[in-house]
Order: C-alpha cells, then sequence, then structure tokens
C-alpha cells in the first residue's frame, strides 16, 4: 500500500486537472541533485515493471526466426523476420516508423549482432535495442511483463519524466506505480533519496503537484 501523502499527491494531480474529453497519461518528474550526469554511469537507465501496468495498450515487437516467430505471432504487435531487418535497413523511414510506434523490441539473441549493425542507429537512441531472448523461449509471458513496464531514462539531464498510468487508473495504483518508480531510481543512486531534489506529479497537460 502506497503512502498517505503519494496517494494524496496523485488525487491532487488529477484534480486539478482542467477537464478532459480524452484520458490524459499520468507522470512524474524527478529531479536530480549532487549527481554528475556527464559521467554515463551516473545515469538512470531503467525498465521497470509497474504492479499496476500503465493504464493504456502498450506494444511490442519481436525479432525472431522460423520457432520463435510462429510462437510470437499471437501474442506480439508485430514479429519481423531476418528478411524484414533487410527490408527496414534499406528503408530508413519505415524503421523509424516502427521505432516510433513501437514501445518495447525483443530479439531472439543470434540476430542481435545484425539488428545492431542495421538497426542500431535508429534503435539506440531512442532507447530501443531489443532485449535478448533464446529461441526455445515461451514469448507471451516477456510479452505481458514488458506491457506492465515503464522505460525510466534521465540521459545526461537532471531533471526527467516516466508514466506512471493514466487518469481512469485509482489513486492507489497511481500512487504504487510511482513509490515503485522512486524506489528503483533511488537504488541507482550514489546517496540514494539525498539525490533527489524533488519529486511532481502531473497529468499530461494538468498543473504539477510537489511530492517531495
Amino acid at each position: 500500500m502506497a503512502d498517505r501523502k503519494t496517494i494524496e499527491t496523485v488525487k491532487k494531480a488529477i484534480e486539478s486537472a482542467p477537464p478532459r474529453k480524452f484520458r490524459e497519461s499520468v507522470e512524474v518528474a524527478i529531479n536530480l541533485k549532487d549527481v554528475d550526469l556527464k559521467n554515463p554511469k551516473n545515469r538512470i537507465d531503467e525498465e521497470i515493471q509497474l504492479p499496476h501496468g500503465r493504464g493504456k495498450p502498450i506494444k511490442v515487437g519481436i525479432f525472431a526466426n522460423k520457432e520463435l516467430a510462429f510462437k510470437a505471432k499471437d501474442v506480439a504487435d508485430v514479429v519481423m523476420t531476418p528478411e524484414d531487418i533487410d527490408d527496414l535497413a534499406d528503408d530508413k523511414r519505415k524503421a523509424k516508423k516502427i521505432a516510433n510506434d513501437i514501445d518495447f523490441f525483443v530479439s531472439e539473441a543470434q540476430l542481435m549482432p545484425v539488428i545492431g549493425k542495421k538497426l542500431g542507429v535508429i534503435l539506440g537512441p531512442r532507447g530501443k535495442m531489443p532485449k535478448p531472448v533464446p529461441p526455445s523461449i515461451d514469448p507471451k509471458g516477456i510479452v505481458e511483463s514488458l506491457r506492465r513496464t515503464v522505460k525510466v531514462r534521465s540521459k545526461d539531464k537532471r531533471t526527467f519524466h516516466a508514466h506512471i498510468g493514466t487518469t481512469d487508473m485509482s489513486p492507489e495504483q497511481l500512487a504504487d506505480n510511482l513509490e515503485t518508480i522512486l524506489k528503483r531510481v533511488e537504488s541507482k543512486l550514489e546517496r540514494g533519496k539525498m539525490n533527489i531534489g524533488s519529486v511532481y506529479v502531473k497529468t499530461t497537460m494538468g498543473p504539477a503537484e510537489r511530492l517531495w
């Protein structure tokens, strides 16, 4: 159960947002302090599984050969064969569209070198290089896990954002998701919570409410 203050802050962020005709995302803004982000090892780059999911459809793509491609066709949003990798390498516009549309990629481990060579320049900067898996894996479990996952990246910026859900989720669910993210971020910082200057919660178009 999330802390009462976290729940109340989430409630306030949702209630203070102007009414919209669409479902808004809810996000956290984390501001770091006393962290040298010029050093890549100090940057936050985490995939965090949220206890209540993200509240919206998350797309997963799989690069696979025959066996894994067959098993993945009913669980992934898109399945790409080695031939598709070549096609994407020759059509950068199409490759960029897929990279932007798909939230997470998984790849049969043996395809990773060719993906890195042919598509790395597109997937890498977006933080979407595939997660390697053995061809014998049942893809259903990993796809379901990724659909509940959020990527949290600071890059070289002291302030960074992460989605914690949507406005149709309960404040308690959003607060649980938020605290899950904060705990992971704290665990990656040299001085833990002391390296976080402030934390704000807001909807996509609403005002920010400070948690701490």
